[in-house]
């Protein structure tokens, strides 16, 4: 099973030196991967229809993904690089292959791409991109990004996309495509066309959602040693939980788990706040996450 550490973006605060040395202290420590969540804009949620959903609002911080990866790419040198998810459909499709190939490029071939269609259609506005039919988009999406990063010269034709004899160059080496979400439509998705699944909370939390990917990976003809699964353990809980939570998820097959330290939305997937303050104390909780795997 391998192990990350979740960026706590919206949090942790804007001096570069103090993100290099979160980043570096998770790869001295032994994590695998690092992961960041995404968001282009914050919204008011008051007085709005329909309403938002999510947990964020405009009172909340996001380093942009490929930015800070690309920053990252030159601070570190074994950790992998996962967005978690990138809101794919409101972003250009051709600019997302190129930004993502670059930091491929740059990194050794370090960069997970995790995708998922997101809920703030205030974003998706403002991105002047259509939030109905979004799924559908994500799917040529998908489609699209791997012939570009695989072909030298793509003519493709889609319903919504029109690449007429053209290449990207670099071009990077595998990029995995993971989905991540709590919904049947999410993992149907996943179980389809993707690499991997970002189950957004404990083991023992998604377990129905987990088993019913792993039906759904029978159903495509697709076995499940195939298609790698992630989860998410919460610091704010006890080193007891911590212990059995892992151990759950080694049972049900998981393949990765990350840590998630940071305040923000700890209500929204079941967990406590911490009280977290400076970049030291979320240094901190890699350290003693780390010691007790050890």
């Amino acid at each position: 099973m391998k192990i990350g550490a979740i960026f706590p973006t919206s949090e942790f605060g804007n001096d570069p030196i103090a993100i290099r040395d979160w980043a570096q202290a998770a790869e001295q420590l032994g994590y695998n991967h690092l992961l960041t969540y995404d968001h282009v804009l914050g919204a008011i949620h008051a007085d709005r229809d329909p309403k938002l959903l999510g947990p964020y609002t405009e009172a909340h911080a996001f380093h942009e993904p490929f930015v800070l990866y690309g920053y990252l790419a030159g601070q570190t040198t074994t950790v992998e690089l996962v967005t978690g998810i990138l809101v794919l459909p409101q972003r250009q499709t051709v600019l997302v292959a190129k930004q993502a190939a670059e930091i491929d490029v740059l990194s050794g071939g370090r960069l997970r791409l995790g995708v998922g269609t997101g809920w703030n259609w205030v974003e998706y506005d403002s991105l002047g991109i259509p939030y109905e039919g979004r799924g559908a988009r994500m799917d040529e999406q998908i489609e699209l990004l791997r012939k570009l990063w695989n072909e030298p010269i793509v003519d493709y034709k889609g319903k919504q996309h029109r690449v007429e004899r053209a290449g990207l160059l670099p071009l990077p080496r595998h990029i995995p495509i993971w989905m991540g979400g709590f919904s049947e439509v999410a993992v149907r998705r996943a179980a389809k066309i993707g690499d991997g699944f970002l189950f957004g909370t404990l083991p023992t939390r998604v377990k129905k959602l987990y088993d019913r990917f792993h039906a759904l990976l029978a159903e495509n003809g697709r076995a499940a040693s195939e298609v790698a699964t992630e989860a998410v353990i919460d610091f704010s809980d006890t080193p007891d939980v911590w212990e059995r939570e892992i151990e759950a998820w080694r049972k049900m097959g998981g393949t990765h788990l990350s840590l998630r330290a940071m305040d923000t939305a700890a209500e929204f997937v079941g967990a406590k706040r911490v009280g977290f303050s400076g970049p030291k104390s979320y240094i901190d909780a890699l350290e003693t996450f780390s010691r007790m795997l050890d």
